[in-house]
């Protein structure tokens, strides 16, 4: 997660993040989505912000992919920001070369960035230090839309170097954001995260495809941590890591209508890795496809867990799964280091878990695994008309339950392990 502190602090949580993540890795807004940016009148002066537009290419940004536009992009901005009432930084269709952003606020009025071209991250990576590419810190009735792309250019720079992959930058981070709205739009082959929420509130995330190779590392979708009232509906992902990760400290956390896949699933975690984390709570994942993903959907908590914290009140339902290798997996030996020791017990506590309506196919026999601590058993877990079988030879549907403690009602009888 990368905070809102000093540069060095910022470094420090980036390259904490990398270790977790390199294992695999509010309400709506009150504010109605922003319509597209409306063109200027004849004659009138865009440069200038006629009609609160401020399209980048009228203050020198060159659409050739090649020529750096972030000191044109930054001016937009910082103009935008300043700003009363509506204002909108206007990224035409072209392609638009840039490296790291840092639109900052408090603004004066309510600003809209409307993307139509592509924007692409330069991969000149020791201009980013260690941080990332579209940094949006403490703007509130904030409007991301349009239909371009942001185009980390991640397939020029990936790497099986877990120890270089620490200094990749997320492409879109929303640190402290308030009522906000990311629509439409297209993220393509970021260098590590697509996306990353922190600390922010009212936020919906709506129709967007994100996209990148399914072997490529640590590529999460959305990662959401330490933020409230979050909404993602109706997107498309498909990445090397998970499509959505939702990390400490998250409640309220709506997803509907995504379909995931490749990816490493929808996950609540990992948790429990720091000591300033925090609990999550009300989380509601449903009406959701996941298609050839190694994960469905699931709850990973970290063995060497050094803070006691608790996760509740998680509901998944109305899934499909298409050849998902672990359909329903809650992990709480979750180490993906190989560091931690055999003594090692999650201190995590995982409770009120609800497994509904998950059907379909699995590509392994354990279609559930509830693989939690002795030391914290999983408490309140339910299995309800979940229906998910093997789709391999011989068809033996397992499912695998250790320390968990729940029921199963209307469930496929080999998977109603619960104690």
């Amino acid at each position: 997660m990368i905070m809102a502190f000093g540069k060095n602090a910022r470094k420090v949580l980036l390259v904490l993040m990398v270790m977790c993540a390199t294992s695999t890795a509010k309400r709506p807004a009150a504010k109605e989505e922003a319509a597209p940016a409306p063109a200027p009148e004849a004659g009138a002066s865009e440069a200038s912000g006629a009609r609160g537009i401020f399209d980048i290419t009228n203050v020198g940004a060159t659409s050739d992919g090649k020529t750096d536009c972030s000191k044109e992009l930054q001016e937009a901005w910082k103009s935008a920001c300043g700003a009363a009432g509506q204002a909108t930084v206007l990224i035409p269709k072209g392609e638009f070369l840039a490296g790291p952003l840092n639109f900052s606020g408090p603004c004066k009025g309510d600003v809209t960035i409307h993307i139509d071209g592509t924007l692409l991250g330069t991969n000149d990576l020791p201009k980013y230090n260690g941080g990332s590419w579209i940094n949006i810190l403490k703007v509130n009735n904030l409007v991301i839309t349009g239909s371009g792309t942001i185009d980390g250019q991640g397939a020029n720079v990936y790497t099986k170097d877990p120890a270089e992959a620490k200094a990749f930058p997320n492409s879109l981070v929303l640190d402290f954001v308030k009522n906000g709205t990311v629509s439409g739009i297209t993220l393509l082959n970021s260098k590590f995260f697509h996306m990353n929420i922190y600390m922010s509130e009212d936020v919906k995330i709506e129709n967007l495809t994100i996209t990148a190779p399914g072997d490529s590392p640590n590529t999460d979708g959305i990662h959401i941590g330490d933020s409230t009232n979050i909404n993602v509906t109706d997107t498309t992902i498909g990445t090397g890591d998970d499509c959505i990760s939702i990390g400490g400290g998250s409640s309220h956390i709506i997803v509907t209508g995504v379909t995931c896949g490749p990816g490493q699933g929808i996950s609540v975690g990992c948790l429990g890795r720091y000591k300033d984390e925090k609990d999550v709570s009300d989380v509601t994942v449903k009406d959701c496809v996941l298609r050839s993903s190694t994960n469905g959907v699931r709850v990973k908590t970290y063995e060497n867990a050094v803070k006691s914290i608790t996760a509740s009140k998680l509901t998944f339902e109305n899934i499909k799964m298409e050849d998902v290798a672990n359909p329903i997996i809650i992990d709480q030996n979750y180490c993906p280091e190989k560091v931690c020791t055999a003594k090692s017990k999650s201190a995590v506590t995982v409770k009120d878990v609800i497994f509904r309506n998950i059907t379909g196919t699995s590509s392994t026999p354990a279609a559930v695994s509830l693989l939690c601590s002795d030391k914290q058993p999983c408490s309140g877990v339910e299995l309800i008309d979940v229906n998910v079988e093997y789709s391999g030879e011989n068809n033996k549907t397992i499912g695998v339950c250790n320390n968990a403690k729940g029921t199963a009602k209307d469930t496929l009888q080999a998977l109603a392990c619960l104690a």
